[in-house]
């Protein structure tokens, strides 16, 4: 088995897919050593990693309204609230957020603004059309004290500090999920997304894919979604009748 170990060195089981995560990077370590002579045969060369199919939550429509209309009395919980808000309209992840600018904001061929970025894990180019919502979270920053010294887009919190502050939000605002700043990415996937109508091609290319496959894991077909499609071919049938 293999485990990692939290500060106080107490050894913790990894999940079945992180396990599968790290030897799939062994893996390419030892399949160099292969070519490079090293060893006689590969040990990997039949080797194929198993999956868990994970259930990843997200915020539904009405859980999102109420997070975005929560008057938060502290600061500290209102510029979280907003920086998750931010997420879920344009599906940026914490770590590439806190490094946008003024600079990454344009004008696209549609003559609205776009984000032009890149994803910091991958360097894949992103392109995301700024959202109303979105829009007025960056008007509200424009000219915040925190953000004047940054210089960055939005006021910058560290990841550790932001998911603890996360879990205040949930409670003041009586969300009964465990909300972790990802959820925000897994919400602009489902519910602002694929919920209305977007194709799953396009989704993908928002969030940075470069693999559909990658986003069918984000992006599931809501109940909602389904009834919706699902009537729109019984109207078709009947008129197909007459």
């Amino acid at each position: 088995y293999l485990h990692h170990y939290c500060p106080k060195g107490h050894p913790k089981a990894m999940s079945q897919n992180t396990v599968m995560k790290h030897m799939q990077r062994f893996k390419k370590i030892v399949t160099l050593g292969y070519h490079l002579e090293w060893m006689e045969r590969n040990p990997f060369n039949r080797w194929k990693p198993s999956f868990t199919r994970t259930n990843r939550e997200f915020l539904s429509q009405e859980e999102l309204r109420v997070l975005e209309e929560y008057d938060f009395l502290l600061d500290r919980l209102d510029r979280v609230r907003d920086l998750f808000i931010f997420s879920c309209y344009t599906g940026i992840s914490y770590a590439d957020m806190i490094r946008l600018t003024h600079k990454n904001i344009s004008k696209g061929s549609d003559g609205k603004f776009w984000i032009f970025t890149e994803r910091g894990k991958t360097k894949v180019p992103v392109k995301v059309p700024v959202l109303p919502k979105a829009r007025e979270i960056i008007n509200k920053y424009d000219e915040h004290a925190i953000t004047k010294v940054t210089g960055t887009l939005l006021p910058v919190i560290t990841n550790e500090k932001l998911n603890l502050y996360l879990k205040e939000v949930a409670q003041a605002a009586q969300i009964h999920k465990n909300l972790t700043f990802h959820m925000a990415r897994h919400t602009f996937a489902t519910t602002v997304t694929l919920s209305n109508g977007v194709p799953i091609e396009t989704i993908s290319k928002l969030l940075g894919h470069t693999k559909i496959a990658t986003t069918q894991i984000y992006a599931r077909v809501l109940e909602r979604r389904i009834s919706e499609d699902m009537n729109a071919l019984e109207q078709k049938l009947e008129k197909n009748r007459k």
